[in-house]
C-alpha cells in the first residue's frame, strides 16, 4: 500500500479519474487530466522563479479552473498559498500581500487592471497563460522547492473579522488533510458527487468544498455570480448537481428571490449550511423545500481549517437549534472562564481540539496565545450542551447585549421575528443607552412583496418575547450588510443603529 503524500497538493489530486469531470466553470467542463496538466504547467512556471521553499504566493482570481490549478501548483511546489478575495479593494489587497511578505502574485488577467497596484509591488507575476505552458516531466511528479513537513504552512487565510490590522490564519498540510478526511466521512462523499459552488474559494468554507470533492474524486460546478439567484437553480438542473453549500445569506436569498421552494431538484442529495447561524424557521423552510436532500447544519471557524461540528440530518427535529457534536477527529467542550468543563445547560465558551486546529496567526504571537490555548482553540462562541453532549450556541461573546441588567441573546429575537410571514432576514445589535446600558435595535428585510411594518414587528415581539427581549426599535432595510463571504457585518449595523438618519431610520 502506497502511503499518502505529506504534501496536500498531491493528496488532493491523487484520487480523481483522468476522464472524470473535476470542475465546470464559465469556460466549460474540465477533467481531472485537464486539471493535472494545468497544475503541472503552473508549477513548472513557478519553479523558474527560483523561490526558496515556503515562499508566500498571492492568488487572486474568480473561482475557476485557473484558481484551482494555481492553488494546487503553489502547494505542490512547496510554497504557501495566500488567497485574496476579489471583493477587496486594490489598496487592501496590497496591504494583505505585504503583511505576509508575498514573493509573487498569480492573477486572473481579467482582474489585472483593477489590481494593478498589487502587480506593481510583486517581484513575480503569472496569469492563466502559464497554465497552458510546457509540462515538466510530461506530467510527472512536480519537483518541490523543498521537502514538505506535515505541520508546515500550506495556506494563509485572511479572516473576515473586524481587527484593525489584517489577520491571517496559518493552515498546515496536516490541518487540511484531517479536516478533509473528516468531512468526506460524515457527508459520505464519493466520485458520484458534484457540488454547486457559490462561495469563493478564497473563503475557508469555499476552499473546503474544493478540498473534499477533489479528494473524493467528485466534481464542482461553479456559479460565480449570485446577482440572479435563479441561476443557482438552473445550474443544479443543468449540471446534475448532488450538493449545494451556502452560508445563511445564501439560503435566505434563495428563499426570498428564487424558485428554490417550488422547483423540484431530484439530483440534490445533500445541502450544507455553515458560515454562521441560520435561524431555525429558515432551517425548516430549506429542509422542506427539497425534502429528498439531507440538510447538514454545521459549525466551523477559519482557525479550525473549516468544520468543527455537524448535526446529523435525521436529528434535525429532535435536536432543534443544535449545531450537533464534533466531527470525526474533533472534540468540543464548553468551559467556564477558568477552563473547567461546565454542566449540561450551563453557558460557557466552546473549546475545540483536533488535528484541524491550525498553527495560529501569522506574525501575531499575542493573538495566537489568546485563542490557541493548551493545544485547543478558544472559539469565542458561548454555548451550552444537553445531557447527550449536543451543543447549542447562545451567541458570540461579542454579540451579546446587556440591557436592563439582562444578558440578551440576539438569536432568540432574530428567530422570533423570522416566524413573521414576509420577513426574510433579521439581525439584532445593541446601541449604547444611558438608562438600559444597551438598547436593543432590530434590522429586518422583507420579501419583495412583503409589507411588514416596524410597528407590526414590534407588536409581534411584545406578544412572543419576554419584556427585556423586545427591541427598542425596528428598522426595515433593503438588505443586511454582508462581508465578502456573505456573513452579516454587525459592526456596520451598530454604526447604523447609532444614527437616527441611518438606513431604516425615521
Amino acid at each position: 500500500m502506497v502511503e499518502d503524500p505529506a504534501n496536500v497538493g498531491d493528496y488532493l489530486l491523487g484520487t480523481g479519474r483522468g476522464d472524470d469531470v473535476a470542475l465546470i466553470d464559465r469556460t466549460g467542463a474540465h477533467t481531472y487530466a485537464d486539471l493535472r496538466r494545468a497544475t503541472a504547467a503552473l508549477a513548472g512556471h513557478f519553479a523558474g522563479w527560483g523561490l526558496p521553499a515556503g515562499s508566500r504566493i498571492a492568488l487572486l482570481s474568480r473561482n475557476s479552473l485557473f484558481w484551482a490549478a494555481a492553488y494546487l501548483a503553489i502547494l505542490r511546489s512547496g510554497h504557501v498559498a495566500v488567497p485574496l478575495a476579489t471583493a477587496l479593494t486594490a489598496r487592501d489587497a496590497v496591504r494583505n500581500a505585504r503583511f505576509v511578505d508575498c514573493a509573487a502574485v498569480v492573477v486572473d488577467s481579467a482582474l489585472a487592471g483593477r489590481f494593478a497596484p498589487l502587480l506593481r509591488v510583486a517581484d513575480h507575476v503569472a496569469d492563466e497563460r502559464a497554465m497552458t505552458g510546457p509540462v515538466p516531466g510530461a506530467g510527472g511528479p512536480v519537483r518541490q522547492a523543498g521537502t514538505t513537513a506535515p505541520d508546515s504552512d500550506a495556506v494563509l487565510v485572511f479572516t473576515s473579522g473586524t481587527t484593525a490590522s489584517p489577520r491571517a490564519v496559518r493552515v498546515s498540510h496536516r490541518n487540511i488533510r484531517a479536516n478533509t478526511d473528516s468531512i468526506i466521512r460524515y457527508l459520505e462523499l464519493t466520485r458520484a458527487d458534484r457540488v454547486l459552488v457559490v462561495l469563493p474559494f478564497s473563503y475557508c468554507y469555499g476552499a473546503s468544498l474544493l478540498h473534499t470533492h477533489l479528494r473524493a474524486g467528485g466534481g464542482l460546478s461553479i456559479c460565480d455570480t449570485f446577482a440572479y439567484p435563479e441561476t443557482v437553480i438552473e445550474a443544479i438542473e443543468r449540471d446534475g448537481c448532488t450538493g449545494l453549500a451556502g452560508v445563511p445569506s445564501t439560503y435566505q436569498l434563495l428563499l426570498r428571490a428564487s424558485s428554490f421552494e417550488s422547483t423540484r431538484l431530484p439530483t440534490l442529495r445533500t445541502l450544507q449550511q455553515a458560515g454562521g447561524r441560520l435561524a431555525q424557521p429558515q432551517v425548516d423552510r430549506v429542509a422542506a423545500a427539497q425534502p429528498q436532500a439531507r440538510l447538514f447544519v454545521m459549525y466551523g471557524q477559519t482557525e479550525a481549517t473549516a468544520r468543527l461540528s455537524y448535526l446529523p440530518p435525521e436529528l434535525r427535529e429532535e435536536r432543534r437549534g443544535s449545531i450537533g457534536r464534533g466531527i470525526p477527529g474533533v472534540s468540543l467542550t464548553v468551559v467556564d472562564p477558568d477552563g473547567r468543563e461546565v454542566a449540561p445547560g450551563v453557558v460557557g465558551e466552546i473549546v475545540a481540539h483536533g488535528e484541524n486546529i491550525t498553527n495560529g496567526y501569522w506574525n501575531d504571537p499575542e493573538g495566537t496565545a489568546a485563542r490557541f490555548v493548551d493545544g485547543g482553540l478558544r472559539t469565542g462562541d458561548l454555548a451550552h450542551v444537553d445531557e447527550d453532549g449536543f451543543v447549542y450556541i447562545d451567541d458570540r461573546q461579542a454579540d451579546f447585549i446587556k440591557s436592563w441588567g439582562f444578558r440578551v441573546s440576539t438569536h432568540e429575537i432574530e428567530d422570533s421575528v423570522l416566524t413573521l410571514p414576509g420577513v426574510t432576514g433579521a439581525a439584532v445589535v445593541g446601541r449604547p443607552d444611558d438608562e438600559a446600558g444597551e438598547a436593543v435595535v432590530l434590522f429586518y428585510v422583507t420579501a419583495p412583496a412583503g409589507e411588514v411594518t416596524p410597528a407590526q414587528v414590534l407588536a409581534h415581539c411584545r406578544t412572543a418575547l419576554a419584556r427585556h427581549l423586545v427591541p427598542r426599535e425596528a428598522r426595515r432595510v433593503p438588505g443586511l450588510p454582508l462581508n465578502q463571504n456573505g456573513k452579516v457585518v454587525k459592526a456596520t449595523l451598530k454604526e447604523w443603529a447609532a444614527r437616527a438618519d441611518g438606513p431604516g431610520g425615521e
